[in-house]
């Protein structure tokens, strides 16, 4: 059966539908987050771009008003100032000046000084809500519409005004969004490492409930006939209890669906990831000092940190030929370090990988700290620190019990 014609023409088509849904979205969107106060090359900029305004009006004798087009040049570079913060007030106040300069003089401006002005739409469409792009961008679109109208600027001029406008906003969305994209790949890279922690505090808790329980069926068990033996399983349920309360404050607030059940690794299955080097660098495991004790959350971690540092020196340590792996501890911190003797030039320094992002977040939350660099003089070096006893409170994830 043929489909009605007069209801196909009556279906909105699906573009239209889509633009529909798309202008509301773009004017509600939000100001990109933390835009950068004034840094060290933002006066550095006006530093170089006063004199060159001044040096450009003083090569160009033959243009018009070229006086007053230098003094409007000069007095309009403090504006780069507050294109982050400000990037709606500042293009209004930019680009209406350039306006009123042209009325003044009765054309528009040929000063090349002027081009330092595209930082201000870029600045717009980059940090701006989308309000303020939509706003900005009408005005933009008001001053070369009435330069044209007025005569100060042809046709082709103009099109290539809004061809140079499009390339600086076209340029600020995909740094916008190229910003947005990586802040969510780092926060997922935190969300799956605060999945994993989750994981080893669900075995951690269970090992401590179960040793309370079987304590304490058995102090009930003796209680009648040797109140000593219930006095000491009270003691050893207290202490196993106190052991549960730092482990969950060490890493509370990485609680998210049930998670799958799996057996945390501890410190000893270091020991496992040596290797001889099969068509790759040989791994090498080095333990040290008294590590017997440790928290569980503790040793889950060392292994995840080591774990991950040998796989990242085997993907992206280009000729190397052995990696070492080295954990010792003393009375209060444990110390890991993964070395391995690769080139260091085929290891970016900047911006750090999202598997760095993760154990660093996985140090963070147990008290500790996780760093990774290149060494002075070859390879790649991870070192983190542990506290061997969990916090009883940390700025990232204590909460009271």
């Amino acid at each position: 059966m043929r489909p009605d014609r007069a209801a196909l023409c009556s279906r909105p088509p699906r573009t239209i539908n889509e633009m529909q849904a798309l202008l509301p979205s773009v004017w509600q969107e939000p100001a990109a987050p933390n835009p950068p106060w004034r840094v060290c090359r933002d006066w550095a900029l006006v530093v170089v771009l006063i004199p060159l305004s001044v040096l450009d009006g003083i090569f160009q004798p033959h243009l018009p008003a070229r006086v007053l087009s230098t003094v409007v040049a000069v007095a309009l570079v403090p504006t780069l100032l507050w294109r982050r913060t400000r990037p709606l007030l500042m293009v209004a106040i930019a680009f209406t000046a350039c306006f009123a300069l042209s009325v003044a003089i009765g054309a528009d401006s040929q000063l090349d000084a002027f081009g330092y002005m595209l930082l201000l739409p870029y600045a717009l469409f980059r940090w701006a809500s989308g309000r303020a792009a939509v706003i900005g961008a009408a005005i933009l679109l008001a001053k070369l519409g009435s330069s044209l109208l007025l005569g100060y600027l042809g046709p082709t001029q103009v099109f290539e005004g809004v061809a140079v406008l499009c390339a600086a906003a076209a340029l600020g969305l995909a740094q916008r969004y190229r910003a947005r994209s990586r802040l969510r790949e780092l926060e997922r890279a935190k969300l799956l490492e605060r999945a994993q922690l989750a994981r080893d505090l669900h075995d951690t808790v269970a090992h401590h409930v179960s040793a309370m329980a079987i304590r304490a069926q058995a102090g009930l068990a003796a209680s009648a006939g040797n109140p000593d033996a219930a006095t000491e399983a009270l003691r050893v349920i207290e202490a196993e209890a106190s052991r549960a309360l730092a482990e969950m404050r060490a890493m509370v607030r990485v609680l998210r669906t049930e998670p799958a059940l799996s057996p945390s690794p501890r410190v000893a299955d270091i020991a496992a990831l040596a290797s001889p080097p099969r068509g790759g660098p040989a791994v090498e495991v080095e333990l040290a000092g008294d590590l017997d004790d440790l928290p569980p959350s503790v040793g889950s971690a060392l292994y995840r940190l080591a774990q991950e540092s040998v796989t990242n020196a085997r993907r992206h340590a280009r000729n190397a030929t052995r990696i070492l792996v080295r954990v010792a501890a003393d009375d209060t911190s444990v110390r890991l370090r993964v070395s391995d003797d690769g080139e260091v030039a085929t290891r970016p320094s900047s911006p750090p990988g999202y598997g760095l992002t993760g154990m660093a977040e996985r140090a963070d939350l147990l008290g500790g700290v996780c760093e990774a660099g290149p060494d002075p003089q070859r390879g790649w070096t991870v070192n983190a620190v542990l506290p061997r006893r969990a916090p009883v409170s940390h700025p990232r994830a204590g909460v009271a019990a």
